[in-house]
Protein backbone atom coordinates (compact mmCIF):
# COMPACT_ATOMS: atom_id res chain seq x y z
CA UNK A 1 0.00 0.00 0.00
CA UNK A 2 1.03 3.46 -0.80
CA UNK A 3 -0.31 6.70 1.25
CA UNK A 4 0.35 9.99 -0.42
CA UNK A 5 -0.92 13.31 -1.48
CA UNK A 6 -4.57 13.68 -3.20
CA UNK A 7 -4.91 14.79 -7.04
CA UNK A 8 -7.41 16.44 -8.85
CA UNK A 9 -7.88 12.76 -10.84
CA UNK A 10 -9.26 11.54 -7.21
CA UNK A 11 -12.21 13.18 -6.78
CA UNK A 12 -14.79 10.89 -8.06
CA UNK A 13 -12.68 7.82 -5.95
CA UNK A 14 -12.52 9.51 -2.88
CA UNK A 15 -16.54 10.25 -3.00
CA UNK A 16 -17.20 7.21 -3.64
CA UNK A 17 -15.81 6.01 -1.00
CA UNK A 18 -17.52 8.49 1.32
CA UNK A 19 -21.02 8.07 0.42
CA UNK A 20 -19.81 4.27 1.14
CA UNK A 21 -18.61 4.93 4.81
CA UNK A 22 -21.71 7.50 5.64
CA UNK A 23 -25.14 7.96 5.44
CA UNK A 24 -26.16 10.66 2.69
CA UNK A 25 -26.65 13.24 5.87
CA UNK A 26 -23.11 12.40 7.05
CA UNK A 27 -21.48 12.28 4.15
CA UNK A 28 -19.28 15.49 2.59
CA UNK A 29 -20.82 16.60 -0.61
CA UNK A 30 -18.88 16.20 -4.10
CA UNK A 31 -18.58 20.35 -3.99
CA UNK A 32 -16.98 19.99 -0.69
CA UNK A 33 -14.46 17.02 -1.60
CA UNK A 34 -13.37 19.46 -4.86
CA UNK A 35 -12.86 22.15 -2.66
CA UNK A 36 -10.95 20.28 -0.17
CA UNK A 37 -8.65 18.78 -2.81
CA UNK A 38 -7.91 22.22 -4.08
CA UNK A 39 -7.52 24.49 -0.47
CA UNK A 40 -6.02 21.61 1.68
CA UNK A 41 -4.00 18.93 -0.36
CA UNK A 42 -1.68 19.23 1.87
CA UNK A 43 -3.60 17.79 3.98
CA UNK A 44 -5.61 15.42 2.13
CA UNK A 45 -4.15 11.64 2.46
CA UNK A 46 -4.78 8.86 -0.25
CA UNK A 47 -4.23 5.30 0.68
CA UNK A 48 -3.60 3.10 -3.14
CA UNK A 49 -3.28 -0.33 -3.69
CA UNK A 50 -1.92 -0.82 -7.57
CA UNK A 51 -3.39 2.45 -8.18
CA UNK A 52 -6.46 1.79 -7.13
CA UNK A 53 -7.79 4.45 -4.79
CA UNK A 54 -8.73 2.75 -1.46
CA UNK A 55 -8.71 4.72 1.44
CA UNK A 56 -8.60 8.38 2.22
CA UNK A 57 -8.26 10.79 5.30
CA UNK A 58 -8.66 14.39 4.93
CA UNK A 59 -8.21 17.58 7.59
CA UNK A 60 -7.39 21.04 8.33
CA UNK A 61 -4.64 22.44 10.52
CA UNK A 62 -6.25 24.46 13.62
CA UNK A 63 -5.01 25.99 17.05
CA UNK A 64 -8.15 23.93 18.64
CA UNK A 65 -9.03 20.41 19.22
CA UNK A 66 -12.99 21.22 18.54
CA UNK A 67 -14.74 20.62 15.03
CA UNK A 68 -16.48 23.52 13.90
CA UNK A 69 -19.27 22.43 11.86
CA UNK A 70 -18.75 25.01 8.84
CA UNK A 71 -15.56 23.17 8.30
CA UNK A 72 -17.71 20.10 6.43
CA UNK A 73 -18.59 22.77 4.15
CA UNK A 74 -15.82 25.21 3.82
CA UNK A 75 -12.08 25.15 4.35
CA UNK A 76 -9.17 28.03 4.03
CA UNK A 77 -5.95 26.90 3.36
CA UNK A 78 -3.63 25.04 5.91
CA UNK A 79 -1.85 27.67 8.40
CA UNK A 80 2.04 27.27 8.66
CA UNK A 81 1.99 25.72 12.01
CA UNK A 82 -1.03 24.73 14.52
CA UNK A 83 -1.87 23.14 17.70
CA UNK A 84 -3.92 20.45 16.10
CA UNK A 85 -4.86 18.54 13.04
CA UNK A 86 -8.20 18.15 12.70
CA UNK A 87 -9.87 14.98 10.87
CA UNK A 88 -12.41 15.99 8.47
CA UNK A 89 -13.01 12.61 6.78
CA UNK A 90 -11.37 9.48 7.22
CA UNK A 91 -13.11 6.41 4.81
CA UNK A 92 -11.77 2.90 3.67
CA UNK A 93 -13.36 1.20 0.51
CA UNK A 94 -15.61 -1.91 2.00
CA UNK A 95 -13.77 -3.83 0.15
CA UNK A 96 -10.40 -2.85 2.08
CA UNK A 97 -12.17 -2.32 5.43
CA UNK A 98 -10.56 -4.60 8.39
CA UNK A 99 -7.27 -5.07 6.76
CA UNK A 100 -5.10 -1.90 8.32
CA UNK A 101 -5.54 0.92 5.73
CA UNK A 102 -7.20 3.19 8.22
CA UNK A 103 -4.90 2.45 10.81
CA UNK A 104 -2.03 3.51 8.02
CA UNK A 105 -3.89 6.23 7.36
CA UNK A 106 -4.23 7.64 10.67
CA UNK A 107 -0.41 6.95 11.26
CA UNK A 108 0.29 8.91 8.51
CA UNK A 109 -1.87 11.43 9.56
CA UNK A 110 0.40 11.41 12.77
CA UNK A 111 3.36 12.10 11.03
CA UNK A 112 1.82 15.07 8.91
CA UNK A 113 0.92 16.86 12.09
CA UNK A 114 4.37 16.56 13.31
CA UNK A 115 4.96 18.34 10.32
CA UNK A 116 2.69 21.04 10.93
CA UNK A 117 4.61 21.14 14.62
CA UNK A 118 0.61 19.88 15.79
CA UNK A 119 0.60 18.71 19.74
CA UNK A 120 -2.26 16.19 18.42
CA UNK A 121 -4.77 14.90 15.84
CA UNK A 122 -8.57 15.87 17.00
CA UNK A 123 -11.73 14.10 15.16
CA UNK A 124 -15.68 13.65 15.97
CA UNK A 125 -16.32 9.98 16.34
CA UNK A 126 -19.54 8.09 16.05
CA UNK A 127 -19.87 5.94 19.07
CA UNK A 128 -19.41 2.97 17.16
CA UNK A 129 -16.42 3.69 15.67
CA UNK A 130 -14.66 5.01 19.19
CA UNK A 131 -13.50 1.90 20.07
CA UNK A 132 -11.55 1.81 16.53
CA UNK A 133 -10.24 4.75 17.08
CA UNK A 134 -8.93 4.16 20.77
CA UNK A 135 -6.71 1.16 19.32
CA UNK A 136 -5.12 3.89 17.47
CA UNK A 137 -3.78 5.86 20.71
CA UNK A 138 -7.03 8.16 20.33
CA UNK A 139 -8.91 9.29 23.90
CA UNK A 140 -12.24 10.19 24.18
CA UNK A 141 -12.24 14.10 25.14
CA UNK A 142 -15.99 14.38 25.59
CA UNK A 143 -18.82 14.65 23.31
CA UNK A 144 -18.57 17.12 20.81
CA UNK A 145 -20.42 20.43 20.19
CA UNK A 146 -21.02 19.17 16.42
CA UNK A 147 -24.58 18.70 15.45
CA UNK A 148 -23.49 17.47 11.78
CA UNK A 149 -26.20 15.19 10.57
CA UNK A 150 -27.90 15.57 13.86
CA UNK A 151 -25.85 13.24 15.29
CA UNK A 152 -23.92 12.85 18.42
CA UNK A 153 -20.40 12.66 17.69
CA UNK A 154 -17.40 12.14 20.31
CA UNK A 155 -14.21 14.40 20.35
CA UNK A 156 -11.24 12.14 20.09
CA UNK A 157 -7.67 13.61 20.48
CA UNK A 158 -4.43 12.01 19.53
CA UNK A 159 -1.22 14.11 21.23
CA UNK A 160 1.63 13.92 18.88
CA UNK A 161 4.61 14.68 21.55
CA UNK A 162 4.99 17.57 19.42
CA UNK A 163 4.31 20.59 22.13
CA UNK A 164 3.90 21.56 25.90
CA UNK A 165 -0.06 21.02 26.59
CA UNK A 166 -1.92 24.71 26.01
Amino acid sequence: MKIDHVNKRDLLAVHQIELAGFTPAEAGSQTAFAQRIQTIPDTFLVARMNNQIVGFIVGIVADTATLDDAYYEHVNPNPPTGNYLLVLSIAVAPAWQHKGVGSSLLAAFAKLAQDYQCQGIALDSLAKNVPFYERNGFATAGISPSSHAGETWYNMVRKTGNKEEI
